[in-house]
């Protein structure tokens, strides 16, 4: 297998933590964004989206998208178990993972990709776009806030892969100049806990 990664991107920062949790390592190609590596035509012909992360198996076969990765990991090496230990945990597990996708995730980036100076040049930006999604960012930050008073994880008592796409999110908080409210004392708890596991640098 090879895994193309796209350096500090969120995304592909989502597979690295998620294979450090399972304690793999596969061979990494670097893409690199700033260069436009991801729009060359040998990139485009393994994943026409032109987005990153891919992952192509040994027998030719690609997958795209995140998520999409993680499961195909997951399947190889069941433990530790970060889609959830059954029915009941798989369906709260991913209800959060996509809750924090939709909520959280996408409107973090729509302010750095919108509202950052640096994206002007990859970006047909519409500021008042990037302005409209700061106050869901905080109204998101405050749901999971509430959430997390009564349990360890985002998902329940074991960490998953919605912990893994809430981290990515957060700290793609600072780029785009967000920041946590001081007073979201449950979230900043949880931030600190998953930080300071080993596979959050990866």
């Amino acid at each position: 297998m090879k895994l193309y990664d796209g350096g500090r991107a969120p995304n592909p920062r989502r597979v690295r933590i998620f294979l450090a949790e399972k304690g793999m390592s596969i061979p990494v190609e670097k893409i690199d964004l700033a260069n436009l590596e991801h729009k060359t035509a040998e990139f485009t012909a393994l994943n026409p989206l032109q987005r990153v992360p891919v992952l192509v198996l040994d027998d030719g076969t690609v997958i795209t998208e995140s998520i999409a990765i993680c499961r195909y990991i997951e399947g190889l090496r069941p433990e530790p178990a970060l889609f959830g230990r059954g029915a009941l945990e798989e369906a709260l597990v991913e209800m959060w993972n996509r809750r924090v996708e939709l909520n959280l995730y996408q409107a973090v980036a729509a302010v750095f990709r919108h509202t950052n100076p640096a994206m002007k040049d990859y970006e047909s930006q519409i500021p008042q776009w990037g302005e409209a999604n700061r106050p869901r960012v905080f109204e998101f930050l405050g749901l999971l806030d509430r959430e997390l008073k009564d349990r360890l994880f985002v998902a329940g008592d074991h960490y998953t892969v919605a912990d893994i796409t809430t981290l990515v999110a957060v700290d793609f908080m600072r780029p785009a100049k967000l920041i946590i409210p001081e007073d979201f004392a449950n979230l900043r708890r949880w931030h600190a806990q998953v930080g300071e596991r080993p596979s959050a640098t990866a």
